[in-house]
């Protein structure tokens, strides 16, 4: 399927966003079409063929 993930198009066998992302880890979100998924669901939340994800990671600055 295709997704849109960070505004680029990607192909992608992960049917969840836990096979997208990976194991959770801190300081890790993810939005699917603008809706943030809490991270205990990541592996209920089923991707669809043009969907699109966002996965931000913070970082510290100053």
């Amino acid at each position: 399927m295709t997704l849109t993930v960070n505004g680029e198009p990607r192909q992608s066998a992960a049917r969840t966003v836990a096979d997208l992302v990976g194991e959770p880890r801190r300081g890790v979100a993810v939005a699917v079409n603008g809706e943030v998924v809490p991270r205990r669901t990541w592996a209920d939340t089923a991707l669809r063929d043009g969907d699109r994800v966002e996965i931000l990671t913070a970082a510290q600055g100053g």
